[in-house]
């Protein structure tokens, strides 16, 4: 409830900071985690989109959005996360650069601040008068969703780079053979 005697900048100040953290999550990994805990502690609530929502069953995007926003919630269950601070949003791409914050925005809560690295992403919300911050890597060459897919691929050792719920989840949905069959072919 904003106090009538407030100034506008004293009732901006009591609102709700909500921040935006963009991912394609494929899978949602210990650096993932890493980023979402320390982006809590500055904001009060976060928007966690998951980016290319309308795509699945490809080697560079093996599941579909419902599949990673199940590793996303119980991943903050496993570590103890305050659901009720947390909106997770699937968001199809938009081709049209130009148009594709308009198209989060239209898809999420509104937000104050756009938690991110990748450089296109940051440029779009700078452009569109965000403010944008940059994510602190957590083993960025470890913990990262293409390395993890070409461990499945290879047989090689993945689930300690990822939660033990999503490394279970991604069992149950037999999400490795899943990928593995993207990448055979029928060529001869």
């Amino acid at each position: 409830m904003i106090n009538v005697g407030w100034t506008n900048q004293e009732a901006r100040d009591s609102m709700v900071k909500r921040g935006l953290y963009v991912g394609r999550f494929q899978p949602f990994h210990l650096g993932h985690l890493g980023a979402i805990k320390d982006i809590l502690r500055e904001v009060d609530e976060l928007v966690i989109v998951i980016g290319s929502a309308q795509y699945s069953h490809r080697i560079d995007n093996p599941f579909t959005a419902g599949e990673r926003l199940i590793m996303i919630r119980k991943a903050l269950e496993e570590a103890k996360i305050d659901y009720s601070r947390v909106w997770i949003v699937p968001v199809p791409d938009v081709h049209l650069h130009m148009m594709w914050v308009a198209a989060v925005e239209g898809y999420t809560p509104p937000f104050d601040v756009v938690y991110s690295n990748e450089p296109l992403t940051r440029r779009l919300f700078l452009e569109a008068n965000y403010q944008v911050k940059a994510i602190r890597f957590h083993e960025r060459k470890l913990y990262s969703s293409t390395e993890i897919r070409a461990r499945m691929l290879k047989d090689e050792s993945w689930e300690k780079l990822v939660p033990k719920s999503v490394a279970a989840f991604i069992k149950e949905i037999d999400g490795i053979n899943r990928l593995r069959d993207l990448t055979k072919s029928d060529k001869v």
